[in-house]
């Protein structure tokens, strides 16, 4: 057993289904697996029971249940008093919920909603088995009115994806994995992210060797977008770095306050990276025609994605590049407009949507959010469990576009998915601080990272 947060390396995720036949077969070589599960469970309330009050186990029919049970029967045989049951003790030391696991399919009951507000209501640390009650294991929603929200959570056998992305962090708390001596024996449904290594740099390298990034966009007022995103591509080793300001006079600097960087146009730089969108405005519609033809490699963001999603003939231009050329960075009100779908809807299935733009547009689709997404056609998706909510601020998405953009710059060779992959999570771990990170002081914090 141990605490899986944050990640040393990148893990397998699997699905509800992929879980089930897991266990299934596991089942035939281990018939002892519930015992197994239970004992996890014990140990980990020993550590996080707070006081010398009761466990109250909150036990649901299924597997769950089982394993909550034999967690109980543990506690007992320790010599920790114990109460099973769906009503609270008197002052709990910890509350572990075993009511509803992986096969939850619909939405829980008015009694067992009761149950969720009485554990929330007790006092206690909660522990959740597998993943808290009420919360899907595949999209990381609560089934239905609402879900456990846990103190800890340890999830059994197999990592599932709904732990990490959706509402999954803010119901699981600390998350624990116990895989039970069990390895899988088939392909992970998606991955989760660990760190990647900086792009190498040779002792005899110049800036030459580290490629070129343009950043289209920054109009009139909303120049600190495309200088955000610049600074970050500049802070990731890219060796040259242009803005295109889009209306913005000529001899305005690319930015003041850095001056290693360039005014330049896509149009004379048909090598670069194109960082596209960043306070692009309305003007970046017509220029999106000539750049979606002519850039080898493209990350589009913000206007530049509300601008494709207006104009369906932009569509057939993303799908007629090659596939591996191109990122699109979308939030989910961004996403939801691509799909022309609500952003509730969107929400609701994090990792399918993110699929399915992916394959629509022929793209590699990174969906922020907690719990970022990366997918793309013929590739197994990611889940970024790194970051928390001192990103969520102006800015930090300009500065995810110009991050990726630089590392591309650097390893021209490497896949749309790869470099998404790695820019996401490093950009998350760099914005694992207290409080809320202004996005200029995270292009700092991602310097340390190059």
């Amino acid at each position: 057993m141990r605490a899986l947060l944050p990640t040393t390396a990148t893990l397998p995720l699997f699905d509800v289904a992929a879980s089930r036949r897991i266990e299934a077969r596991a089942l035939v070589h281990s018939p002892d697996l519930m015992e197994r599960a239970g004992l996890a469970v014990a140990k980990l309330a020993l550590a996080t029971r707070r006081g010398d009050g009761p466990v109250w186990v909150a036990c649901g029919p299924g597997n769950n249940g089982g394993d909550g049970r034999v967690a109980a029967r543990r506690l007992a045989e320790a010599g920790v008093p114990v109460h099973i049951g769906n009503e609270a003790p008197t002052h709990p030391s910890l509350a572990i919920d075993a009511l509803l696991g992986l096969g939850l399919n619909r939405a829980p009951t008015a009694a067992m909603l009761a149950t969720f507000a009485a554990l929330q209501a007790c006092g206690a640390p909660i522990l959740a088995v597998d993943l808290p009650s009420g919360l899907l294991a595949d999209t990381g929603q609560p089934a239905g009115a609402r879900a456990v929200r846990a103190d800890h959570t340890l999830t059994l056998l197999t990592l599932k994806p709904g732990l990490f992305t959706g509402e999954g962090r803010t119901h699981c708390g600390r998350i624990w994995f116990d895989d039970l001596g069990i390895a899988p024996d088939e392909p992970a449904t998606a991955d989760l992210l660990g760190p990647s290594p900086a792009p190498a740099r040779s002792p005899t390298s110049h800036k030459g060797s580290h490629g070129q990034v343009v950043v289209v966009g920054g109009a009139p007022g909303m120049q600190g977008a495309a200088r955000l995103a610049a600074r970050a591509a500049l802070a990731s080793g890219a060796g040259r770095v242009y803005a295109e300001l889009l209306g913005v006079a000529d001899d305005e600097p690319a930015d003041p306050g850095r001056p290693e960087l360039m005014r330049g146009r896509a149009t004379v730089l048909p090598q670069a990276v194109g960082v596209v969108g960043c306070g692009a405005g309305a003007r970046i519609a017509d220029a999106l025609p000539h750049l979606l033809k002519a850039l080898p490699r493209l990350v589009i963001d913000a206007d530049a994605l509300n601008a494709i999603a207006a104009e369906p003939a932009l569509h057939g231009l993303l799908r007629a590049r090659p596939v591996g050329s191109t990122v699109l960075t979308p939030h989910p009100l961004e996403a939801a407009r691509l799909l022309g779908r609500d952003t509730a809807a969107l929400q609701a299935d994090r990792l399918g949507a993110a699929r399915e733009l992916a394959d629509r547009l022929a793209c590699t689709v990174v969906l922020k959010g907690s719990g970022s997404v990366i997918a793309s056609p013929r590739e197994r998706p990611a889940l970024c469990a790194s970051g928390g909510p001192a990103l969520a601020t102006a800015g930090s998405g300009d500065v995810l576009a110009g991050w990726l953009g630089g590392l591309w710059a650097q390893q021209p060779d490497a896949s749309a998915h790869a470099i998404a992959c790695a820019g996401v999570d490093t950009h998350a771990r760099a914005g694992e601080v207290p409080g809320v990170l202004r996005a200029g002081d995270l292009v700092e914090r991602l310097a340390g990272h190059a």
